[in-house]
């Protein structure tokens, strides 16, 4: 079985999956395009995302209480598996019934976060890292109004930062950087 945005989230890691492979360890503690964000505090974020959005998809209660350090022993291959699980539990479409009860959001806006963390942080890492990105365009086109609906509620909750200018003839992947608050000259 597969989703609409289980394909869009297999799709996503696509392309996040080999810039979290080709991280080094000496760029752990490079600083990244999230100020509060070192690549090792986003690599955590990331995996803690992946995780609990895997919880939220069964209507399980997530843990985002703490951000444990997972960077140990084989941490890229835990991620692209943690990031299989993800895909797999927003296939069934029972995943995109009601509401979730731990984040009191309709399920599909919940996946749609999912799929925001995995296609921006991905850029943010690869911003990070001095790899290249290309988002997949039918994310980025489920995403734009996604981000637009969400950035001021996300704004007020310290997730986006404040709006930027998109450079002219800006992509639509980079108005949606600046929508979410990441300078893309």
């Amino acid at each position: 079985m597969t989703t609409e945005i289980s394909t869009l989230m297999a799709a996503a890691a696509d392309r996040t999956l080999p810039v979290i492979r080709e991280v080094r360890d000496d760029q752990l503690d490079e600083p990244t395009p999230c100020a509060e964000f070192r690549v090792r505090d986003l690599l955590n974020h990331l995996f803690q995302v992946v995780v609990n959005f895997q919880a939220l998809a069964v209507r399980e209660q997530p843990d985002f209480s703490t951000t444990p350090d997972v960077l140990t022993g084989d941490w890229r291959q835990r991620f692209a598996d943690e990031t299989a699980t993800l895909i797999t539990a927003w296939s069934d479409p029972a995943a995109l019934e009601g509401s979730s009860p731990a984040m009191g959001l309709p399920q599909p806006v919940v996946a749609n976060l999912a799929l925001v963390d995995l296609t921006v942080h991905g850029w943010d890492l690869a911003q990070a890292t001095g790899q290249s990105y290309e988002p997949d365009p039918a994310a980025v086109k489920v995403l734009t109004p996604v981000i637009a609906q969400m950035a001021p509620q996300g704004r007020k909750m310290g997730v986006f930062g404040d709006e930027v200018p998109a450079p002219e003839g800006a992509s639509d992947f980079v108005r949606l950087l600046a929508a979410s608050g990441r300078a893309c000259v």
